[in-house]
């Protein structure tokens, strides 16, 4: 949406007062695709038996477990850091012992490092905070440093491509694996030994943002006062099926004339 028409929606007239806000202000942001191809996959002792003796392996789903950020000012760059990440991902497979058998699925652990700059301004001063800390006798909170905070979004990864390969170096992970995550697979990961490794390709996208902590002044035009009812839901699942409304369009599927003329039936601004 346009500043144009973000302006022209608002009534200025029913401001009331300014004022001051304590928020996270974005200072600088990056978006990235990356395409991450031969990531090698970490499996348990039980995983790696099964990879050992396969034939063929498909690459069936990837989801991202965990993204660990570091940020670091950058030397001799003034309000510049440089911003961390190692991504983990967990990998499922499916394994063929023999052609055409049935594969048995195998879950894996895929790692990856990634290093953006970023502009996040500069802060030369202690910030100490009286929030409440549990079993701490409600003493003041220690000070911290006064750095600004890194945001990672990912997408969902798109799993591209699989293959078998012979073993290639150690099988020792790039990093230490966290007990939070290794316990996912419900055995120690990286298992000792295996003659084969499975290499992985993948698709990400991602958005980095680093924010700070700022004081804003902005216009306001009332408390957010609640204007809808709380109403007592009900145990009895019968009762709320009867508050359903009855899918109708699920029953009756659109006309060809009950489409965008403009779409021309494709689902796209474009010819068919």
């Amino acid at each position: 949406m346009s500043e144009e028409n973000i302006g022209s929606n608002v009534d200025l007239s029913n401001i009331k007062e300014a004022v001051c806000i304590d928020a996270y202000r974005v200072y600088d942001s990056c978006s990235d695709k990356d395409c991450l191809s031969d990531l090698k996959v970490y499996f348990s002792q039980e995983a790696q038996d099964l990879v050992d003796s396969a034939t063929n392996v498909r690459l069936k789903d990837v989801d991202i477990i965990n993204v660990y950020i570091d940020l670091e000012a950058v030397p001799f760059h003034k309000g510049f850091y440089s911003v961390d990440m190692t991504y983990f991902f967990e990998v499922e497979l499916e394994v063929y012992a023999a052609p055409k058998s049935i594969a048995t699925v195998a879950k894996g652990l895929s790692i990856f490092n990634k290093k953006v700059i970023l502009y996040g301004s500069e802060g030369n001063v202690k910030v100490f905070s009286s929030d409440y800390a549990k079993d701490e006798n409600d003493m003041q909170a220690p000070p911290i440093r006064n750095l600004p905070k890194a945001t990672v979004q990912v997408a969902k990864p798109i799993a591209l491509s699989a293959k078998i390969v012979g073993k290639c170096g150690e099988s020792t992970p790039c990093c230490p694996i966290p007990d939070s995550i290794g316990r996912r697979f419900g055995a120690e990961i990286p298992g000792h030994g295996g003659m084969r490794d499975v290499l992985v390709t993948l698709g990400i996208f991602t958005i980095v943002r680093i924010e700070r902590n700022v004081q804003m002044l902005v216009p306001a035009y009332d408390f957010c006062v609640p204007e809808k009812e709380c109403v007592t839901t009900s145990d009895n699942p019968c009762e709320m099926f009867r508050r359903l409304e009855f899918p109708t369009s699920e029953f009756f599927p659109p006309k060809v004339s009950d489409a965008d003329d403009d779409n021309f039936g494709c689902g796209c601004n474009c010819s068919c």
